[in-house]
């Protein structure tokens, strides 16, 4: 059991990771470690609850306990500035590997991988469309 356990925390790091180059490559304070670290903290709560639950407990609240934590944090890293918000994608992209550190300690490693496939699409591609000109076109 030891065994996958430090398995789960290894790939729980490599997916918050993939998802951080992303981040740090464009410039992001949340970039590799901070994304790989707040990944391996979630897998790590969900091992240690569901390791540690007998038939009396439910180790689906730690999801709960962790989602509003990161919650948290990533209201911190919200900004607004004068006529635009700032960090809402970083917010959403902590809350994201925080439910892939989630998956991977409960063994969905295929919906974890999966997951870190298409938010890196997200990130990655969809940046490369200028949404927002053809957003205020549509607008006008």
């Amino acid at each position: 059991m030891i065994l996958e356990n430090i398995f789960q925390l290894i790939l729980s790091g490599i997916l918050g990771a993939i998802i951080g180059i992303e981040r740090e490559a464009t410039g992001k304070e949340a970039g590799v470690r901070t994304l790989a670290l707040v990944s391996i903290a979630s897998c790590l709560f969900t091992i240690l609850s569901v390791e540690s639950s007998n038939s009396e407990g439910d180790p689906l609240r730690i999801i709960a306990g962790i989602a509003t934590g990161v919650g948290f944090l990533g209201a911190g890293v919200i900004i607004f500035r004068r006529d635009h918000i700032e960090g809402l994608t970083t917010a959403a992209t902590l809350w994201l590997v925080a439910a892939l550190g989630c998956a991977v300690g409960f063994g969905w490693y295929f919906l974890a991988f999966f997951a870190t496939i298409l938010a890196f699409f997200i990130l990655y591609f969809l940046r490369k469309i200028p949404l927002e000109e053809k957003a205020k076109k549509i607008l006008k």
